[in-house]
């Protein structure tokens, strides 16, 4: 089954037990190693119902013990993680050229890191799409080969994830529409899994909440640069998605009125003075960029090089970058007010020279005491890939868990 859901929590409130479950499942995740009675005193749940949730954890080879521990007063306990087989979970991130496919087991541990090459969004209608399912079926052989279940696999999509599983609105990827949807259908063979289609940024914000440097932190946005600009948004600890899905594109934010004209038709928005394209343009003016689509990690690796070695033409353009995109870091805070903005894509690899000018922009023109943090993210450059594998566990601590073992 196809969809195009974020973060989710228990949709049935009055199923308890699977609510229980997934509390249970929570608090191990966070506290491990940790033991029943621990779990009992934390979540307000009876010991016995401890013992039994946790005996149906452990049936559903969701949790392991780890053995006795003597470290405490009274009998020694038995002590809980979670189990690290034998399921696994993917996220596949498409990007303007690249393909990029992450899977990772119950505890986050990565299984496989793929980076792969592919025909590009502006190729023959259908390449990129069978592309995308044709890698998407190697990975979930590659975990059929080890004995793992797959929990879920999530793509990471550039635009706008329409429901069913379009992209849509991605002109300047070279493609108007691509139908992700019904290629991984037929790729998989209509699996048994769920497979979800979301949009990069939305997964980089689940990344960054359940693993980055800031996890946990109930109100943060994740602002993704690229060949477009997204932010994905968590809001007291939910994915904030908007009626059909579309929030999050900060790109045509109008920073600059004077500025460079945008593909949308207006002046000076975000992505036409700090998108990849454009960034490239104003830090590196003898780069030649052919066609719609190009890879630009050469240029952000030269760019990053002669910024490093002090070059005043580069460090020059990319503060002044720095400050447009404070100005939109300004803007998103006023109105979502974050605990914290984290840089991801390029605006990551960038931040050295990026951040100090978003922060004086922030501290300028926020009134008073904004109370928000910008920072570069830790999990760059997979993030929204690592997200996607990340959702499949977030709805399993949801309460979507898989059957008990035969």
């Amino acid at each position: 089954m196809i969809s195009t859901h974020g973060m989710t929590r228990p949709a049935d409130l009055s199923d308890v037990r699977t609510t229980n479950l997934a509390v249970v499942l929570r608090f191990v995740r966070t506290h491990a190693p940790c033991s029943r009675a621990d779990i009992a005193a934390s979540t307000g749940l009876n010991k016995a119902t401890v013992s039994s949730l946790v005996t149906d954890l452990l049936e559903r080879r969701l949790l392991r013990e780890t053995g006795l521990t003597e470290n405490r007063i009274g009998r020694p306990a038995s002590m809980l993680t979670l189990q690290s087989r034998p399921y696994a979970a993917i996220g596949i991130e498409v990007a303007a050229d690249h393909l990029v496919a992450i899977a990772v087991d119950l505890t986050g541990e990565r299984l496989l890191t793929w980076r792969r090459a592919y025909p590009g969004l502006d190729g023959t209608p259908g390449r990129a799409e069978a592309a995308v399912a044709a890698l998407a079926g190697r990975v979930v052989a590659k975990m059929a080969a080890q004995e793992r279940r797959v929990l879920g696999l999530t793509v990471a999509a550039p635009g706008l994830v329409a429901p069913g599983g379009g992209v849509r609105f991605a002109p300047h990827l070279g493609r108007a529409e691509l139908d992700l949807g019904a290629a991984l259908e037929r790729g998989l063979r209509h699996p048994e899994f769920e497979v979800v289609i979301d949009s990069a940024a939305n997964l980089a914000a689940l990344a960054e909440y359940r693993g980055g440097a800031d996890a946990d932190t109930p109100n943060l946005l994740a602002l993704i640069g690229g060949v477009e600009i997204g932010v994905g948004i968590v809001a007291e600890g939910r994915a904030l998605r908007g009626h059909r899905g579309f929030a999050g594109q900060a790109g045509h934010l109008q920073v600059d009125c004077t500025g460079p004209a945008c593909r949308c038709g207006r002046q000076g928005c975000l992505e036409a003075v700090a998108g990849l394209p454009a960034l490239v343009r104003r830090t590196l003016p003898d780069t030649e960029q052919d066609g719609p689509v190009v890879d630009f990690a050469p240029e952000l690796d030269r760019i990053a090089a002669l910024a490093g070695n002090g070059d005043a033409q580069v460090t020059k353009a990319l503060t002044e970058i720095g400050t447009m995109l404070g100005r939109g870091v300004t803007m998103l805070a006023e109105l979502l007010d974050p605990q914290v903005v984290v840089l991801g894509g390029s605006f990551a690899t960038l931040a050295p020279w990026l951040l100090p000018a978003v922060e004086a922009e922030l501290a300028s023109r926020a009134p008073g005491d904004i109370g928000c943090r910008v920072t570069a993210s830790t999990l760059h450059p997979d993030g929204a890939a690592l997200g996607g594998a990340m959702l499949a566990l977030d709805r399993l601590e949801a309460g979507k868990l898989p059957a008990p073992a035969a």
